[in-house]
C-alpha cells in the first residue's frame, strides 16, 4: 500500500472526483450537466440584462431579483469549470490554495443567496404589511446598503472558517469526494485536531443560512396574518399572489440543502455514486430554476424577458 507522509496545506495537490464507478459515462454525464449549466448562465444573465435595461423593473422587488441572479451566476461559475474539466479531460488534480478559493466563492455565494431571499421576504412583508410606506421604507440607497452588508457579512463570517484550514496538515489521501472543493471533505483528510474548524464552521452556517431560515419563517408567519385580515377575498388572492415566486425561490433552495444533509448522515449505505450525483445538483438546481420560476410566475419579468428577446431578434 502506498505511504503518505504529513504535508503542509501549501504543497498540497488534491484529487477530485467524479462519478464513483460511473467513470466510463462520464461524457454522457456530462450532457445534462452541460444543460444545467448553459440553462443557469443563460437564464440569469437574460434576468439581469432585463432588469438593468428595462427602466418598468427599476423597482425594489426587482432589484433583489437581480442580486438573487447575480448570485446564482457567481454559484454556477464556482464549480463550472472544476465540474466540466473531470468529465471532459478528466482533470481532477486541484492546488489547496485554488480549493479553498473555489470553497470560499461557493460558500460566499450560497450565504448571499440565502441572505437574498431574506431581504426579499422583507421586501414582500414590507409590501404587504405597509404599502403606503413602501417606496419611502426601500429606497434605492437603501437597497444599495443592503446589497454590500450582503457581500460583506457572507465575507467577514466565512473569511475565518477558510483561513482556518490552511493551519491542518494532511497525512493520508488527498483524494477528495466532491467534484469541487467540499468543507467538511477536506477535513476529514487532515490529521490534525479539526475541532476548532468544525466549531467555526458550524458557527458561520447557523448564523447565516440557518438564522436567515428562521427569519424568513418568521416574516412569512406575519405575512399571513396581514393577508387573512384583509376583507376582501380577491384582495387576500392578489397580496399572496406576490409571494408565490419568491416562495419557491426559497423552496428550491432550502430542500436540495436539507437533502443534502439528510443524505450525508443517514445515507452512508447509499452508492457513492448517489451521494456525489445529489451534491453537484444541489449546487446547480437554484440557479436553473430561479429563472424559470420569475419567468412563469411574473408577469412583468416574462414581459421584459420577451421584449429583450424581441429585440435581439430585429
Amino acid at each position: 500500500m502506498p505511504t503518505f507522509q504529513n504535508t503542509t496545506a501549501s504543497s498540497i495537490i488534491f484529487l477530485l472526483t467524479g462519478v464513483p464507478g460511473l467513470e466510463a459515462f462520464h461524457t454522457w454525464i456530462s450532457i445534462p450537466f452541460c444543460f444545467l449549466y448553459a440553462t443557469a448562465l443563460s437564464g440569469n444573465s437574460l434576468i439581469l440584462f432585463a432588469i438593468i435595461t428595462q427602466p418598468s423593473l427599476h423597482e425594489p422587488m426587482y432589484y433583489f431579483l437581480s442580486m438573487l441572479s447575480t448570485t446564482d451566476l457567481g454559484l454556477s461559475i464556482s464549480t463550472l469549470v472544476t465540474m466540466l474539466g473531470i468529465f471532459w479531460f478528466n482533470a481532477r488534480d486541484i492546488s489547496f490554495n485554488a480549493c479553498l478559493s473555489q470553497m470560499f466563492f461557493i460558500k460566499l455565494f450560497t450565504v448571499m443567496e440565502s441572505s437574498v431571499l431574506l431581504a426579499m421576504a422583507f421586501d414582500r412583508y414590507v409590501a404587504i404589511s405597509n404599502p403606503l410606506r413602501y417606496a419611502t421604507i426601500l429606497t434605492d440607497s437603501r437597497i444599495a446598503q443592503i446589497g454590500v452588508t450582503i457581500v460583506i457579512r457572507g465575507t467577514v463570517m466565512l473569511t475565518p472558517m477558510v483561513a482556518l484550514l490552511k493551519r491542518l496538515t494532511f497525512c493520508s489521501s488527498h483524494v477528495l469526494h466532491h467534484s469541487y472543493c467540499f468543507h467538511p471533505d477536506v477535513m476529514k483528510l487532515s490529521c490534525t485536531d479539526t475541532r476548532i474548524n468544525n466549531v467555526v464552521g458550524l458557527t458561520a452556517m447557523v448564523s447565516t443560512v440557518g438564522l436567515d431560515s428562521v427569519l424568513i419563517l418568521l416574516s412569512y408567519v406575519v405575512i399571513i396574518r396581514t393577508v387573512l385580515s384583509i376583507a376582501s377575498p380577491e384582495e387576500r388572492k392578489k397580496a399572496f399572489s406576490t409571494c408565490i415566486s419568491h416562495i419557491g425561490a426559497v423552496a428550491i433552495f432550502y430542500i436540495p440543502l436539507i437533502s443534502l444533509s439528510f443524505v450525508h448522515r443517514f445515507g452512508k449505505r447509499a452508492p457513492p455514486y448517489v451521494h456525489t450525483m445529489i451534491a453537484n445538483t444541489y449546487l446547480l438546481i437554484p440557479p436553473v430554476m430561479n429563472p424559470i420560476i420569475y419567468s412563469v410566475k411574473t408577469k412583468q419579468i416574462r414581459k421584459a424577458v420577451i421584449k429583450v428577446l424581441q429585440s435581439k431578434e430585429i
